[in-house]
C-alpha cells in the first residue's frame, strides 16, 4: 500500500541504471532516508516521447549500460528488502512491459514486492486487460490526469486508478519549469471531485519553493528532472547529493508549514 508519510508527501522518480545499477540502489535509498516518500524507478527507454532533454540522456546512458526491465525489478526487491516501508512504483513505458510480457510482469513486480505501476504511455480506455492483471496481483494502478482532460476522462482516471493519481501540471514533456501553473491547483480541485484518493502534482517542480507550493493544495509533488540532473553532473557523489536536495526541500516545506500555522 502506498502511503505518504510526510506532509507534503514527496515522489521522487530515478532513471534506472544512470550512471548505472549501483550507484541507482544507493541514489535510491539516500532519498528515502533524506525523506522521499515513494520512489519511481524509471525503465530506460529508446522513445521516451513524454521526457524533456535531461530525462532523455539519462535513458540514453542507461541504455548504454544495458539496463532492461528485469533488472529494474531486481533492484526494486534489493531495495524493498533495505527498506520495507518506503513506496516502490516501476515507472515505464508500455513497450518494454509488453517484451516483458504483462502477466511475467506482474508476477515479477509482486514477487519483487512494488506497490505499483505507472505506465505513462497506457491510457486509460486501453488498459483494462493491464488492470485486471494487476489487481489480480493487489498492484496499484496509477494514471496521468492532463489539464486538457474532458470530466468524463477525469472520472474514468480517477476510478481506475489506485494508490495515487498523478495530477500533470501543464501539457508538454517532463522538464524544470520556472513556476507551477494555475492550472495545477484547478486540476486537483477538479480531479477530488472524482476520488478520495491522494493527489500527486508532477512535470516541472524542481525547487524547493515550487513543493512547498504544490503542498498548500495537492497531497504530494513529483520530482523528476531536477533529481536526473543532479545525478548528471554529480555521478558516483549523486547519492549525498540528492540526500541533501531532498533535505532542502524538507526544510523549506517545514518553514512553510510553520509559516502558515502561526
Amino acid at each position: 500500500m502506498i502511503r505518504f508519510q510526510h506532509k507534503p508527501g514527496l515522489i521522487v522518480y530515478v532513471t534506472c541504471g544512470d550512471p548505472d545499477l549501483a550507484t541507482t540502489e544507493q541514489i535510491v535509498l539516500a532519498a528515502i532516508d533524506a525523506g522521499a516518500d515513494v520512489i519511481e524507478l524509471g525503465v530506460p527507454f529508446s522513445d521516451p516521447v513524454a521526457d524533456g532533454p535531461v530525462i532523455q540522456r539519462a535513458s540514453e546512458r542507461a541504455l548504454k549500460n544495458r539496463t532492461s526491465l528485469s533488472q529494474v525489478l531486481e533492484l526494486a526487491e534489493k531495495i524493498r528488502k533495505a527498506r520495507p516501508n518506503a513506496g516502490l512504483i516501476i515507472f515505464s513505458y508500455w513497450n518494454p512491459v509488453l517484451r516483458f510480457g504483462l502477466e511475467r510482469f506482474c508476477d515479477a513486480g509482486y514477487k519483487a514486492g512494488i506497490d505499483g505501476a505507472l505506465i505513462t504511455d497506457l491510457s486509460v480506455e486501453e488498459s483494462e486487460e493491464y488492470v485486471r492483471a494487476m489487481r489480480a496481483r493487489d498492484l496499484s494502478t496509477i494514471f496521468l490526469a492532463a489539464p486538457t482532460s474532458t470530466d468524463e476522462r477525469l472520472q474514468a482516471i480517477a476510478q481506475t486508478s489506485t494508490g495515487f493519481v498523478y495530477a500533470v501540471s501543464r501539457t508538454g514533456i517532463t522538464g524544470a519549469q520556472k513556476q507551477i501553473s494555475d492550472d495545477a491547483r484547478k486540476l486537483v480541485d477538479h480531479i477530488r471531485k472524482y476520488t478520495a484518493l491522494p493527489i500527486a502534482v508532477g512535470f516541472g517542480i524542481s525547487t524547493a519553493e515550487q513543493f512547498s507550493s504544490v503542498g498548500a493544495f495537492a497531497d504530494a509533488a513529483v520530482i523528476g528532472s531536477a533529481i536526473v540532473q543532479i545525478v548528471e553532473q554529480n555521478g558516483p557523489q549523486s547519492p549525498v547529493k540528492v540526500a541533501e536536495f531532498i533535505g532542502g526541500l524538507r526544510a523549506e516545506a517545514g518553514k512553510s508549514w510553520a509559516s502558515a500555522h502561526r
